[in-house]
């Protein structure tokens, strides 16, 4: 049997890894930039994240939610309080793609309405709700209907006023846009949102999966405005630093019921002691202020630099968007450099480290950068 073929594939094969470092089966070391995909958050192999899956695995690998979990409560504990939403309840399941599923879900039978409002640019998952929301006919097969999904302009609040109308179940953004480019959902957009649901009883899904998790230099990024709450929030990416899991956030308005939601392997053991390292490692070493810091260091030094057509982002999400396709430009730092990048696009290289990634780290990509944008510029 073969693989399914559904990627192009880097002809590399990480076989170690620590920190933001890779190195691949011949010994050549790597900096990793892009983390999978925004999935590593606390480094590679930390050894409290180590530690933590070691013992329990040790202890007991899975059992279903058919049990007491303890870990759960104190997954969920730990995450209230650090994000800000101690008061919020939490269900646990695989993905972010199964997050957003969940998400739309819970509004649709808290309100009993079908209709959903997304925007330009959006991926949230492929799965058959969430590929319905996602703004990319060429991942949308004929079996994932979104007759039921209208698809607005992102960060255009006077077509937020116009069409979140009586009949819409929900509104689902990311707070930051990831496969999108970098697109930063501004204040007045967010807020327009969050009016509008109000008036119109529509519910406000936050998609946080790639922007969460302390990769903007808040927890989460809408938190960069203040007194700015939705009603669900997504979350997965750097939730398990690389150990599949994701979670719905969801506030007290919601009333649960059993059968509503479910799932086999969400939030087992392992999962959930993955995710509460995570959380442990995020809070002992000040990982949200060192991704604030040195996401500003870079975006100053980017600026600087100069060459490109934008610079967005926050913190370590970073996007930056040049005149001219930039295969090349990510195929030199990755080959010759040895620098792992993600792309956007045709046009945008996209950053996404480990949030403790240092300064030192930054600059040999930032000496790097500047290098081959003098040549491709």
């Amino acid at each position: 049997m073969n693989l399914f073929n559904v990627y192009p594939i880097n002809d590399i094969e990480p076989v170690r890894a620590q920190g933001v470092w890779l190195w691949d089966n011949h010994g050549q070391q790597y900096l990793d930039l892009y983390g999978g995909h925004a999935v590593i958050s606390v480094g590679h192999c930390h050894p409290h994240y180590v530690q933590k899956l070691t013992q329990q695995l040790q202890k007991l690998n899975f059992y279903s939610n058919s049990v007491r979990i303890p870990l759960q409560d104190e997954l969920a504990q730990q995450l209230g309080e650090l994000s800000g939403y101690p008061d919020w309840a939490l269900f646990l399941c695989n993905s972010g793609a199964e997050a957003n599923e969940n998400a739309l879900k819970l509004a649709s039978f808290h309100n009993g309405r079908r209709k959903v409002v997304a925007f330009t640019k959006a991926f949230h998952g492929r799965t058959a709700g969430a590929v319905a929301v996602t703004d990319n006919p060429s991942i949308v097969a004929p079996v994932n209907a979104k007759d039921h999904v209208t698809f607005l302009p992102f960060n255009d609040v006077a077509a937020v006023e116009q069409h979140i109308t009586d009949d819409v179940c929900a509104v689902i953004v990311e707070g930051i846009q990831g496969v999108g480019g970098i697109q930063v959902a501004s204040e007045a957009f967010l807020r327009a949102i969050r009016r509008k649901c109000d008036q119109t009883g529509a519910v406000f899904i936050l998609d946080s999966v790639q922007c969460g998790y302390g990769r903007s230099g808040q927890f989460f990024s809408h938190q960069h405005y203040a007194d700015l709450h939705p009603d669900l929030l997504t979350t997965a990416k750097g939730m398990g630093n690389g150990f599949p899991i994701g979670g719905v956030l969801i506030s007290p308005q919601f009333t649960a019921k059993h059968g509503m939601l479910g799932t086999t392997f969400g939030g087992n053991h392992l999962a959930c002691a993955a995710a509460i390292a995570v959380l442990e490692i995020m809070k002992q070493e000040n990982l949200i202020e060192n991704a604030a810091q040195v996401g500003n260091y870079l975006l100053q030094n980017i600026a600087e630099m100069g060459g490109y057509r934008e610079l967005r982002g926050r913190g370590l999400m970073i996007g930056i968007e040049y005149d001219f396709a930039v295969d090349n430009l990510r195929n030199k730092l990755l080959f010759e450099h040895k620098i792992f990048t993600g792309v956007a696009g045709k046009n945008t290289i996209r950053l996404l480290p480990s949030l403790a990634l240092t300064t030192a780290e930054a600059d040999i990509f930032l000496e790097a950068l500047a290098k081959e944008v003098q040549v491709l510029a």
